[in-house]
């Protein structure tokens, strides 16, 4: 009798009401505390395909800080990205005047775009330089990393010229949901890790053995207890490997791709 006295009582419905106030506060201040979303490019020439990158990304329906992380591009992409960064309203950040280590500087890039993530409160949005956005691409990410339960990743679908589920999303179908969660690997070509996840993982502890990290840090998002998302109707044209061309071999000469992985170490993922 004493149990159903205390669930009755007045007392013990003020809590439940305080705790489900309380509940519903921390939602809001959940979602309202990523209120601004860091958008950046890495670039390592493929001058073509930058161009239009950085086109797709001055269209959106929205406008957020976005840097360009230049890293040791040839004088004629880095002349471009320099002359070019009023106008298409991004800033430029040359990797060669702050570090002398050669390409791939992913890791750096990833380490000082979470450090100015965290300090605006933002989420972050990387974008490569081989991937065309839509107009409304980058509202409908920050959109949904936001209300998608426990996000730590979305990312759009990658499509070819011909809006078909190209690399490294082939595995997609037009029957899975417009909206799926995913225990495969979210690759970086257009991807939201949200500020709950940047504040979770520090990226200082990536491995300096390899030169990639979108398979890594999508594992950890799971194993941190959050949950990874493609958005399969918000699709973005992926041109694969622009920025690295001797990939190419990989289906051209597969032979010779191997050796230059294996015995000259490049592409450590």
């Amino acid at each position: 009798m004493m149990y159903f006295r205390e669930i009755f009582s007045p007392n013990y419905h003020a809590l439940i009401k305080g705790l489900r106030i309380a509940k519903l506060s921390a939602i809001e201040n959940k979602n309202e505390r990523m209120k601004n979303l860091s958008i950046i490019t890495p670039v390592k020439d493929s001058l073509h395909t930058t161009k239009d990158t950085i086109k797709a990304v001055a269209k959106s329906t929205v406008s957020f800080p976005y840097k360009i992380y230049n890293d040791f591009s040839t004088e004629e992409t880095t002349k471009y990205l320099a002359k070019h960064q009023k106008s298409m309203n991004y800033t430029l950040v040359n990797l060669e005047d702050i570090t002398d280590t050669p390409s791939p500087n992913y890791k750096l890039v990833l380490q000082i775009a979470q450090q100015e993530a965290i300090k605006n409160e933002s989420g972050l949005l990387i974008i490569e330089s081989d991937v065309m956005v839509k107009p409304d691409t980058i509202e409908q990410l920050f959109k949904h990393s936001k209300e998608l339960d426990s996000c730590g990743m979305v990312a759009s679908v990658t499509v070819d010229r011909d809006e078909k589920y190209n690399f490294p999303y082939n595995f997609v179908k037009e029957s899975d949901p417009e909206i799926m969660e995913t225990s495969k690997r979210l690759s970086f070509c257009c991807t939201l890790i949200t500020l709950d996840y940047l504040k979770a993982f520090d990226f200082r502890e990536l491995s300096d053995g390899k030169d990639w990290f979108d398979v890594y840090i999508s594992k950890m998002s799971r194993k941190l207890g959050f949950k990874n998302y493609i958005l399969r109707k918000h699709t973005v044209l992926h041109l694969p490997h622009s920025s690295r061309p001797w990939k190419q071999l990989k289906y051209d000469n597969p032979l010779k791709y191997y050796f230059l992985k294996f015995i000259k170490g490049r592409d450590k993922i």
